[in-house]
């Protein structure tokens, strides 16, 4: 887990120091330099296998140098292919298994890797540069790109100088999503490699092409048994902890109250050589603690549990740090715990499994249940729910207007999906949303539209969001973080399955419950889900007020473009007034003000 740096700009290193210092807390074990020609590269590493400075980046293997940030958790059985094939290894690190994969079979080397991974490979000989970013987006990789001048970074702040200027269209994007999806960013001609993608650079014609090694297919249900597919998963899961236990540095296990992160250590527990260590963030709210039950699973696979209680001032001392490491507008406000639970973590390991990526691939985000609320009214011709969903249905079901009329008055299954991911309430006042078109895999993707959902769920939110969120706020503390769940052979498993296996009668994840119960009694996990958030609509009206309403005066709003500002004054009076929680549409402006002010950029 670390930082990587390229440029065929020519730079002092000094100047590729300071940049690579500022996110420094992403590899604090190492900062590399070296050039070769016009081609600089930088690393900053935390050592997590190999420890020795033999494995230190950039690492060489003939013409060729590469800087790697992530894990291939199969790189072993790589090596072992490779060593079949004459070569020999230097060190215990995947690095060099991935610089000798591709000197073998260049981009076929692709397919074969199962981690998380973004890295850069320079061959000298050729004069190129090849780039390539793991299938889920876990691991970050920006680039800049102009008249084939390059810089590739693990994070935006090292490429944002004072010549930078925002890219208008992508803060319209923010205004809907709360983040700024790849192949954007929020910066003009910084961009991100998108997911299962790889980039080749020619430096002589200074040139680029971007491809796909892996994408989501469209879903082919699978005729299988119940059972059969429960055993099947099982072992799947097994073998992705498994594979994720690797580390030459002390490893626990993230322990919500919900089931994904149950399973996963439950599974770390039995299969262990040692006591597995897990960590809890609770809160003192009890409508948003989860930590009790999380202490019940504890004890139940026997884990060293490790409980923190977040109140309100723990997370806003957060906030300092927020703005810091999440160098682009990003509105989930579930970052704050996450950067507090990652703080406690460090004190303790350096490697920590989590749950994420289980609501994905199985069903559990409630969200997703909208697209079966829709059929319960999609029978209506459209004109006529239109007219509906005019009406003040909210105050009947004791929820936001704007939901309502998202259900009633989408045309069809795949607007509805569109909107969940985008926005019932759009702060924009020019709708503009041909950005999706990158995303428009989701609505061929499956029969399903529950599946299309979920797809749309793993390609958008979960690399955009969720990845996002969990890799900024362990690398702030230098912790690496490895999800079971986004093995893309889980993913893909998944979407063979019938849906009925992850999703019945109102059950969500139906066969992670039934797995689960293997280890921890039914009665024990079969509760309320309440989610990692945090109680942010109170802390606006109470806590937060004073510093949002500075912050988000006449002046801030009016320099956001394609802002309705009368329609988010509404909103806010509403919300401070404690008829209506529109607390998500706040924070998105509030944490656009921080961003402007930290790197002193206007936004018009």
């Amino acid at each position: 887990m670390c930082g990587i740096y390229i440029t065929n700009i020519p730079f002092e290193k000094n100047e590729i120091v300071e940049r690579l210092k500022s996110i420094e807390f992403r590899g604090p074990d190492n900062l590399g330099y070296e050039k070769v020609g016009d081609v600089s590269f930088g690393h900053l590493r935390l050592a997590i296998l190999d420890l020795d400075v033999r494995s230190n980046q950039p690492y060489d293997f003939g013409h060729l140098k590469i800087v790697f940030n992530g894990e291939i958790y199969n790189f072993e059985d790589i090596k072992k292919e490779l060593a079949a094939l004459g070569y020999t290894f230097e060190t215990t690190s995947d690095t060099e298994v991935l610089i000798k994969g591709f000197s073998e079979w260049g981009k076929e080397m692709l397919p074969k890797l199962n981690g998380m991974f973004a890295f850069a490979i320079h061959d000298a000989k050729n004069n190129t540069v090849f780039c390539a970013r793991d299938r889920m987006g876990v691991k970050p990789f920006f680039y800049y790109w102009k008249d084939g001048n390059f810089e590739i970074c693990s994070q935006l702040r090292p490429l944002i100088n004072p010549e930078s200027k925002i890219a208008q269209g992508a803060v319209s994007i923010y205004l809907d999503c709360g983040y700024i999806p790849s192949p954007y960013s929020i910066i003009e001609d910084v961009y991100k490699l998108p997911p299962g993608n790889f980039m080749e650079i020619d430096l002589v014609k200074k040139t680029k092409t971007i491809s796909e090694f892996w994408n989501l297919k469209p879903a082919e249900i699978r005729d299988i048994s119940y059972e059969d597919a429960k055993k099947e998963l099982h072992e799947l899961l097994i073998d992705a902890v498994k594979i994720r236990l690797q580390s030459d540095v002390p490893l626990g296990s993230f322990l919500s109250g919900g089931i994904d992160s149950a399973l996963v250590s439950a599974i770390a527990s039995k299969i262990s050589n040692t006591q597995v260590n897990t960590f809890t963030i609770g809160f003192e709210d009890p409508k948003f603690d989860e930590s009790k039950v999380a202490e019940q699973f504890a004890a139940i696979i026997g884990s060293n549990h490790t409980e923190t209680i977040c109140g309100p001032d723990d997370a806003l001392q957060m906030m300092p740090n927020f703005v810091k490491v999440y160098d682009e507008p990003f509105a989930d406000s579930s970052a704050l715990p996450s950067l507090l639970l990652n703080s406690v973590t460090k004190q303790h390991v350096t490697v920590a499994l989590s749950g994420d990526g289980g609501d994905e691939s199985f069903i559990g985000y409630w969200h997703l249940l909208l697209v079966e609320k829709f059929k319960k009214v999609s029978f209506i011709p459209y004109p006529i729910r239109n007219v509906l969903s005019g009406f003040s249905w909210h105050k009947i079901l004791n929820t936001r207007p704007e939901t309502i009329k998202g259900i009633f008055g989408s045309k069809d299954e795949n607007e509805l999906i569109a909107r969940i991911f985008t926005s019932f309430d759009s702060l924009q006042k020019i709708p503009n949303q041909s950005w999706l078109e990158h995303y428009e895999i989701f609505k061929n993707s499956a029969k399903e539209p529950l599946q299309r959902a979920a797809d749309l769920n793993i390609k958008l939110w979960l690399e955009n969001d969720s990845n996002v969120k969990v890799d900024r706020a362990s690398m702030a503390s230098s912790v690496e973080v490895r999800s079971p769940f986004l093995d893309y052979r889980i993913i893909e498993f998944a979407r063979t399955l019938p849906l009925e296996y992850r999703y019945k009668n109102g059950v969500t994840k139906r066969i992670i419950r039934d797995i689960l119960s293997e280890y921890i009694p039914e009665k024990v996990f079969n509760q309320p889900k309440k989610g990692f958030a945090i109680p942010l609509g109170n802390w606006i009206r109470n806590e937060l007020k004073k510093e949002i309403t500075e912050s988000l005066n006449d002046e801030f709003l009016i320099s956001v473009p394609n802002l309705n500002i009368q329609k988010f004054k509404k909103q806010m009076n509403l919300h401070m007034e404690n008829k209506y929680d529109y607390s998500f549409s706040i924070w998105k402006l509030f944490v656009l003000s921080k961003w402007c002010k930290e790197f002193n950029l206007k936004l018009s």
